[in-house]
């Protein structure tokens, strides 16, 4: 098999996060029940006529100029014309022959090795609906509430040699799209999908494979997966006298196989003409240098500054911009407590083991952004000790408790009086004077032990450095 290069091309499909649908004011919000984020405009009604969202062509135009693309300043709507039961109206507006971004590129390092991927164009289009199987009552049922859902595809070029370019370059969009704020890419919800379009050749050859599609994949460890498993099918058919075949396959992750769902369409296929409903877009050369000029630091200049105004590691300034959940979490929580190095460290060690025990994402987290702040704020003043903060973050992190509240409501406050300390103390020493004999004949290990004593006479809530201050002085007398 070292005698082939695999050869794919992306279609991502993304769910702008506008409020209101691409053609209609009915509400984007994920969830709710089934069919009533609907009105007779998204679900097709004979008669209706749709209305252009102006956000969504600002959005679009956004995600291109951060994607290096060229805008399409007279671009237009055309109708991809196929029947398919959650598509009501038997046709969705899409842009085939004046798309709103061109000639762009994204640049992706794996292994240290920089690869430029070209992006073939950016389109608008709606979203068709979801079928919902019933197994239950062995039927199937559509829910039209994703219907007229704004969507921009980004279409690659087929640049991509390897899994591992893919997954780098399906991360770099997610990442440069919410720091646009353009969406939020949840995966898991569907607001970012993929369709991969894979063929294989010799090495040497120029002439392109026959290539097969899998589509709508919603995972990075399943596309991955699903080309290293769709790779090796071809070559193995290949190699066996086979014929690969140009059509559509469903990726089945269970089994790390994929099966033949229908023969791939082309754009033929469609009968694709311009729509009739909707006007021509044109797009000032004002318009595009307002929009340019009011974007965001991106993450390559955030993650500079970072290193350079607070002094941070390259390895933490790199994942703390890996994602803006974090970059939200990490400024707020300077701004409350003033502390760069603080608030990194505590996202770094304690924010990631809570996602990563909860198998959540930064994006999952609930609770208020200055939670964090709070409570690093409450340590450094002594309010509280680090170990009570990390039982507070806990707290925080599961229920969205207020820090300051929970800490006053659960009596955590830390106490530094030594008039109350040093009672308890001398009282831990009277229960463990065998501990307290062996220290004083030389066994400094039972120091530590005597601290774990005392804090947990203490609760855990007294300034360890006053109680050790008073063991010493104790025992050393």
């Amino acid at each position: 098999m070292s005698q082939y290069e695999t050869v794919i091309g992306l279609e991502v499909h993304v769910e702008l996060s506008t409020l209101s649908k691409i053609f209609c004011g009915c509400s984007t919000a994920f969830g709710g029940d089934e069919n009533t984020h609907v009105c007779e405009v998204c679900s097709g009604m004979p008669g209706t006529l749709p209305t252009m969202n102006k956000d969504v062509v600002e959005y679009a135009v956004k995600a291109g100029l951060a994607l290096n693309c060229e805008i399409t300043r007279l671009n237009k709507f055309d109708r991809k014309n196929y029947f398919y039961p959650d598509l009501a109206k038997a046709y969705q507006i899409s842009q085939l022959y004046l798309p709103i971004c061109r000639n762009g590129h994204v640049d992706v390092v794996v292994e240290g090795k920089t690869s430029r991927i070209g992006i073939h164009e950016i389109h608008m289009e709606e979203d068709a609906g979801k079928l919902v199987h019933d197994p239950w009552d062995d039927c199937t049922l559509v829910d039209y509430n994703r219907c007229g859902v704004p969507l921009i595809e980004i279409v690659s070029e087929p640049d991509f040699r390897s899994a591992e370019e893919v997954v780098a370059y399906l991360d770099k969009l997610k990442t440069t799209l919410q720091y646009l704020g353009v969406s939020d890419c949840k995966m898991q919800e569907g607001s970012m999908r993929a369709d991969i379009n894979l063929s294989v050749r010799k090495i040497g050859e120029s002439v392109y494979g026959t290539r097969t599609e899998m589509k709508n994949m919603a995972s990075l460890k399943s596309i991955a997966r699903a080309i290293e498993g769709e790779s090796k099918r071809q070559i193995e058919l290949i190699e066996s006298g086979g014929i690969v075949r140009q059509e559509t396959r469903r990726w089945d992750d269970n089994k790390d196989s994929s099966y033949a769902m229908r023969s791939k369409e082309n754009a033929q296929d469609y009968k694709y003409f311009p729509e009739p409903d909707l006007m021509p877009i044109e797009i000032s050369e004002e318009e595009i240098q307002r929009l340019t000029d009011g974007l965001p630091e991106m993450r390559e200049a955030k993650m500079a500054r970072y290193i350079r105004e607070w002094d941070l590691p390259e390895y933490d300034a790199e994942i703390l911009t890996g994602s803006m959940p974090l970059v939200s979490l990490f400024e707020k929580t300077i701004d409350v407590c003033s502390n760069a190095k603080e608030a990194s460290n505590w996202i770094m060690t304690d924010v990631l083991k809570l996602l990563n025990d909860a198998q959540m994402q930064p994006e999952d987290m609930h609770f208020e952004k200055d939670a964090l702040g709070k409570i690093i704020r409450m340590v450094i003043d002594g309010k509280i000790n680090r170990a009570t903060g990390k039982k507070v973050l806990n707290a925080v992190f599961e229920n969205n408790v207020e820090p300051e509240a929970y800490v006053a409501e659960k009596g955590l406050a830390q106490v530094s009086d030594v008039s109350e300390i040093e009672p308890l103390i001398k009282a831990v020493l009277l229960e463990n004077e065998k501990a307290v004999s062996e220290y004083r004949a030389g066994n400094a290990k039972n120091f530590q032990f005597l601290i774990g004593q005392s804090m947990k006479a203490l609760k855990g809530k007294a300034d360890p450095q006053i109680v050790r201050s008073i063991l010493t002085a104790i025992l050393d007398a």
